[in-house]
């Protein structure tokens, strides 16, 4: 399969089902972590829970929609990156990101999800990509900053966690500015 370079030894790859044990083992490491930024759904709790989230981007692969990826720092699992939405009719997708505390600041999810733009809006011609996270997580807007996006909006209200609701900031960048910004 294929692995593509990220920085030092880190590399991103392809994340599948028979990965399920080492998935549950990273998400028992990065749960209590994450879970604040990211869907209850995805941090799941077994190895049964693990497989059914990757089986499930697996599905959304094999119809052209979700896609799933992880970055691997040598030998582990720490991260990964994902299409949580993918629409070639409509030309949009919306991408997402994870990673342990140990993985965080080498750039690692910045470079991922920098050649997943690249291919959505290079190999697979969409025009517009998404970036959703809580108004809160200044790492996640600063790799959106990163990214090239611009802020479009605030939905108030619109993130249930912790029984508090959290405002939800919407990224966004286009074709023709990803493209520009590569020059």
């Amino acid at each position: 399969m294929f692995s593509l370079p990220l920085r030092g030894d880190a590399r991103l790859g392809p994340l599948e089902t028979w990965h399920a044990e080492e998935f549950a083992a990273h998400l028992d490491r990065a749960r209590a972590h994450i879970r604040p930024w990211v869907g209850a759904a995805f941090v799941t709790e077994s190895v049964d829970g693990a497989r059914a989230t990757l089986r499930r981007y697996a599905e959304g692969a094999a119809a052209d929609g979700a896609r799933l990826y992880g970055v691997w720092q040598g030998e582990a699992l720490v991260g990964g990156v994902m299409f949580t939405a993918f629409d070639t009719a409509l030309g949009t997708c919306e991408i997402g990101c994870w990673l342990e505390p140990a993985a965080e600041g080498r750039g690692l999810v910045t470079r991922a999800c920098g050649l997943l733009l690249d291919w959505a809006f290079t190999a697979r011609g969409l025009h517009r990509a998404e970036w959703h996270c809580r108004a809160d997580n200044d790492r996640s807007s600063a790799v959106a900053e990163r990214l090239g996006m611009t802020l479009e909006g605030v939905r108030r209200a619109a993130w249930p966690y912790g029984g508090a609701r959290h405002d939800k900031q919407v990224w966004a960048v286009l074709a023709p500015e990803w493209r520009a910004s590569a020059r």
